[in-house]
């Protein structure tokens, strides 16, 4: 379970007030227009940031002012999540020890989760000879190992082509449904949001301007819709379908 109950973060002054309950295996995507806060409420959740006041659960427990490595959390961003004088091996072991001094069960962890993502031939290589879906499965990778219940997406899959893009997309919900991982994940693309999430927050002016189903952003049938530019289209009435053609 992951609950912000009255969270609020001092922006340049600007105050950014967050009120959010969210399953455990739930996955939301968060759209929005540039600087209206998508991010500040990832970093928030991740630890990397600390609200003004408020409270903050994550996985039915207070951490609120909790230090980000201790926390029940692991966040992908869009670049800059490899180091690049590690192979990819070193990349992904960073996730389950900081000095890369891995044990038996955490190697056979590593490779297991390496597979998962398709990049067992690749283990040896640097970042620099990856193609760019291949950075991201490496950093998907690191993020999944550290076994976390909560998985932060913020925009780590905009730079790359269609294809790629819907690849990855993908490759997340596979391993959120194996998993049965809570996902919350930062995008500009409604279309990658549909896909990867039933439920879509909008966020405006550092608060959640919309909380509700994905497809009726899509469809225009909520009024919000209108913040991405999409012309509302209310549903019809339960009267209106039953006249006559």
């Amino acid at each position: 379970m992951l609950k912000l109950e009255k969270i609020t973060y001092l922006y340049d002054h600007l105050p950014m007030r967050f009120d959010l309950h969210i399953q455990p295996g739930e996955r939301v995507a968060i759209l929005g227009p540039s600087g209206a806060g998508k991010s500040t409420l990832l970093s928030l959740i991740a630890g990397f940031l600390t609200p003004a006041s408020g409270r903050m659960w994550l996985n039915n427990r207070d951490h609120t002012t909790t230090a980000p490595a201790q926390r029940p959390v692991s966040m992908l961003f869009q670049e800059n999540n490899l180091f690049s004088h590690l192979n990819v091996e070193q990349n992904i072991g960073l996730g389950l020890h900081p000095g890369l001094k891995l044990n038996q069960e955490q190697k056979q962890l590593l490779s297991q989760i390496a597979q998962q993502v398709g990049l067992e031939s690749c283990l040896d290589r640097l970042p620099a000879q990856l193609s760019g879906g291949q950075r991201q499965r490496a950093a998907l990778a690191r993020c999944l190992v550290r076994s976390q219940p909560i998985l932060l997406l913020d925009e780590p899959f905009s730079a790359l082509d269609p294809a790629l893009r819907n690849e990855m997309l993908q490759l997340v919900d596979q391993v959120c449904r194996q998993r049965q991982l809570t996902l919350l994940m930062v995008s500009h693309n409604l279309e990658d949001a549909a896909r990867i999430a039933d439920r879509t927050l909008l966020v405006v002016d550092g608060h959640i301007y919309y909380d509700g189903p994905t497809q009726a952003l899509v469809n225009g049938s909520a009024p919000e819709a209108s913040v991405l530019g999409i012309s509302p289209h209310p549903a019809p009435s339960t009267a209106d379908a039953d006249k006559p053609a």
